[in-house]
């Protein structure tokens, strides 16, 4: 489908009144029969000329698409300089949109884009969990996203702290591409710390949103958003979430939409393995290693995915008697020289050996794990 230049300038105006959702907006443009036919139905109801007659819309949403109109013209002014920001404006139906959004409920009517969108003949996973995850959960979540893009997977998530963030950068360090779906306007970063990383997504992928630019990052954005993560993936694997988790309602959803879920188990005691724990209860896949995801693609797996850590082989005595008293969980300093019965300094040393070798990892001040590969 194409749109012409004053569709997609109507449309944009409608993108950027509050209260109008996915839903909304398209049985706005059923009713209308156009972008531009919602735009001159709200103006002429405005002018007292011809009665609003699309009665599934509140009061409040009503009120707003009246306010928006004397707004119109500093709209064409934003859209006219979207692409000189970066940000591409693709509406439902057209040769760029994805073709994974079409098949779901309430697809968004529209996509602000910065770099790239996902491939539709390319397979594509999402990555998702807590944010405040474990260092292993870090670890795995970097892990996955990495042998998975390594194997042509595309990897796609939140951006949030904790287990998307890693997820993507995972993907990134394994040269392959990875798509964030923000709860913001696309021209911000949220969480703000994560600024590098969204700039190195854009070379590597894209930032995708359906809010435009300004909109900042409410909290009833992100479970809105989470559709379009799932939506965009022909599976979802949660790494680690607690019982109440914005994680799980991505796999409920998910789940609506014909998509195949796995799920990290985790030890029963751990608050941020129930999530994952009550899915496979309730009949998720069972991940314990990136083959399990590669296998639903019909993917065999590098040589990468097999690999071992022979240098642990090589080691010095003293470096395999450290990395022995090591394990997924983080391990004081201390506690790991009780364990091995080295002084602090012989302790130290091999401590460091290990980092540089990159077999172990310091995910907190003098707290260390094994690294997984």
């Amino acid at each position: 489908m194409q749109y012409s230049d004053r569709e997609r300038i109507h449309a944009y105006w409608l993108s950027r009144v509050d209260g109008i959702g996915a839903v909304t907006a398209a049985k706005l443009y059923e009713s209308c029969g156009s972008f531009e036919g919602i735009y001159e139905r709200v103006l002429y109801n405005r002018k007292k000329l011809d009665p609003f007659i699309c009665s599934f819309l509140g009061k409040a949403v009503k009120k707003g698409l009246e306010e928006a109109v004397p707004l119109f013209k500093q709209r064409v002014e934003e859209y006219d300089k979207l692409e000189e920001q970066g940000v591409r404006f693709i509406l439902c139906g057209e040769a760029a949109y994805p073709k994974r959004l079409m098949h779901i409920y309430d697809k968004p009517m529209w996509l602000f884009v910065r770099g790239m969108l996902p491939e539709d003949a390319k397979p594509s996973a999402a990555v998702i969990g807590a944010r405040s995850c474990t260092p292993y959960g870090r670890q795995e979540a970097e892990y996955f996203g990495r042998i998975l893009a390594e194997n042509g997977v595309q990897v796609v998530s939140g951006m949030a702290l904790g287990i998307d963030q890693a997820g993507h950068k995972g993907a990134m360090d394994g040269g392959g591409l990875t798509y964030a779906v923000m709860g913001c306007g696309i021209d911000t970063c949220y969480p703000p710390s994560g600024i590098r990383l969204h700039a190195r997504i854009r070379e590597q992928g894209g930032i995708l949103s359906e809010y435009g630019p300004g909109v900042p990052p409410t909290a009833s954005h992100f479970p809105i958003r989470n559709r379009i993560i799932s939506g965009l993936s022909d599976l979802v694997l949660v790494v680690e979430a607690r019982k109440r988790s914005g994680s799980l309602i991505t796999a409920d959803l998910a789940l609506e939409q014909g998509k195949e879920v796995f799920a990290l188990p985790g030890r029963r005691i751990d608050p941020l393995s129930e999530g994952c724990n009550r899915l496979i209860a309730q009949g998720a896949g069972i991940v314990t290693k990136p083959e399990d995801v590669l296998d639903f693609f019909h993917i065999k797996c590098k040589n990468s995915c097999k690999k071992t850590i022979k240098s642990v082989n090589a080691l010095a005595k003293s470096e395999k008697m450290v990395y022995s008293c090591l394990d997924s969980q983080p391990k004081h300093l201390e506690a790991v020289m009780k364990s091995c019965g080295l002084t602090a300094g012989e302790c130290m040393t091999a401590l460091l050996n290990l980092e540089m070798q990159g077999v172990i990892l310091q995910p907190m001040n003098q707290y260390y794990v094994r690294k997984i590969v």
